[in-house]
């Protein structure tokens, strides 16, 4: 029964965390520039693959990702989004955040750094194989995922700190 009622929460968490991360990727802060967008909902993929054992963090993040995309009028981007905010998730997970007992931690912080290379050169491969040029999809993607990488980075250390302060019993693995 216990493993039952584990997958079931683990299965609400995801939904919620898809939730969340398509909120705030299409919705809050949304700043439109170039082929794209900034904004900060990298830093609730990040959260929820603290959170939740794997592979549910990767489907929060793909989930999320290509529905904000889909309903913020950049449907093209869908497919390259899920797989990139999958990548994302793995990272973490690659790095072993689930060992740790915080979810900050020198692994997510890690992990969180790493995820800023992963979001510059995946768009901008998607932007290359999409429009072509390559020298001018430097400058036409680099500078705001840049940006926008570092600051979903900074976010979820800020959030991640906070959680770890009210130890809410949601996200204790």
């Amino acid at each position: 029964m216990m493993e039952k009622e584990s997958r079931l929460r683990h299965m609400v968490l995801t939904g919620l965390f898809a939730a969340l991360i398509c909120l705030t990727t299409a919705f809050i802060l949304h700043i439109p520039v170039g082929n794209g967008y900034i904004h900060l909902g990298d830093s609730f993929i990040y959260l929820a693959a603290c959170v939740l054992p794997m592979p549910y963090g990767i489907i929060a993040a793909a989930l999320g990702g290509s529905m904000a995309d889909l309903l913020s009028g950049y449907a093209i981007y869908a497919l390259p989004t899920a797989i990139i905010k999958s990548m994302l998730a793995c990272c973490f997970y690659g790095m072993g955040v689930q060992k740790t007992q915080t979810l900050l931690s020198r692994r997510s912080v890690i992990a969180s750094v790493l995820c800023v290379p992963i979001t510059v050169i995946g768009y901008y491969l998607t932007a290359v194989i999409l429009y072509g040029n390559p020298v001018a999809q430097i400058a036409e993607t680099v500078p705001a995922n840049l940006v926008q990488a570092g600051c979903s980075a900074a976010l979820f250390c800020i959030a991640a700190f906070a959680l770890d302060r009210v130890k809410l019993p949601m996200l204790r693995r």
